[in-house]
């Protein structure tokens, strides 16, 4: 039986199949590029998840398949053809759905450090930002 993301019915399998392949399409200069180009599109709460996910990348409490996961997770959101391409409307729907299983199966083990540095961030490019904004799933 296939693991379906129960919000979007989006199949998680397929993403976890592959991380090897989406942790080779991450670099930080192409995943900026993108927030860049799509933040509006994707919403505050997927940038914020990003960007979450990014400075986890440093976060020494986390664990190395941990990281790889993370790494993963932000490749699959970099690559522009997914399974479903972002250019369409719901196009962030599996990107959302990656990224949200990645965060879930990280959150414990994530610094205060890690969303503080994110939450900056967020402040930095789009200024004040209510915390209510930043509740996510």
């Amino acid at each position: 039986m296939k693991k379906l993301h129960r919000w979007n019915n989006i199949n998680i399998s397929s993403f976890t199949n592959n991380l090897s392949s989406y942790v080779g399409a991450y670099n930080p200069s192409a995943l900026f590029a993108k927030i860049k180009k799509f933040a509006t599109k994707a919403g505050i709460k997927v940038i914020y998840a990003v960007l979450i996910l990014y400075y986890a990348t440093f976060d020494r409490q986390l664990p190395f398949k941990e990281r790889m996961m993370v790494a993963a997770a932000l490749g699959y959101f970099i690559i522009p053809l997914d399974l479903l391409p972002d250019s369409i409307p719901l196009g962030f729907a599996d990107d959302a759905a990656a990224i949200t299983y990645v965060l879930k199966h990280i959150w414990h083990n994530l610094s205060p450090e890690t969303f503080e540095k994110a939450k900056n961030r967020l402040h930095e490019w789009f200024g004040s930002i209510s915390d209510a904004d930043l509740i996510l799933p």
